[in-house]
């Protein structure tokens, strides 16, 4: 479900919004009200596994960058067919084990996964893939 700004967002979810560890200010858009008003794409199951992903490695995990409206994701280079254009997370790896934060993405039932210098890329989609982002591929050697 897409809301039009952070505002109608957190008017309509306030009252209902059961994950603790993740707020709806930090899954907005983050272009600062130079393209929209803080757009927010609300999917329950996604963010059902990302509060499992934080349960199960037990600290908490920085939300880097969550749904983008079109000319945020346009302006940071995101891929013309980004996730991020609904809902997907990058979460930084400053003090997490990025290997077992990957294994714990996967086991929880995400099926994008991005792997960086400095975050993990997370999302849903319908055929799982993984991949390596420039300058990255000797950091996640098994």
């Amino acid at each position: 479900m897409q809301f039009q700004s952070y505002a109608q967002a957190k008017h309509a979810l306030a009252a209902s919004w059961p994950w603790p560890n993740f707020s709806l200010a930090e899954l907005t858009c983050r272009c600062a009200g130079r393209f929209c008003q803080g757009a927010y794409w609300h999917d329950p199951s996604f963010l059902d596994r990302l509060q499992a992903l934080r349960d199960r490695i037990g600290k908490p995990l920085i939300v880097t960058s969550a749904h983008r409206c079109a000319l945020w994701n346009a302006a940071v280079g995101g891929a013309p067919h980004s996730r991020h254009k609904r809902l997907a997370v990058d979460i930084s790896l400053y003090a997490q084990d990025r290997r077992a934060l990957l294994q714990a993405a996967q086991h929880v039932g995400f099926t994008g996964l991005g792997l960086a210098k400095t975050f993990l890329h997370l999302d849903d989609r319908q055929r799982p893939a993984t991949w390596f982002y420039p300058g990255s591929k000797a950091l996640w050697a098994m």
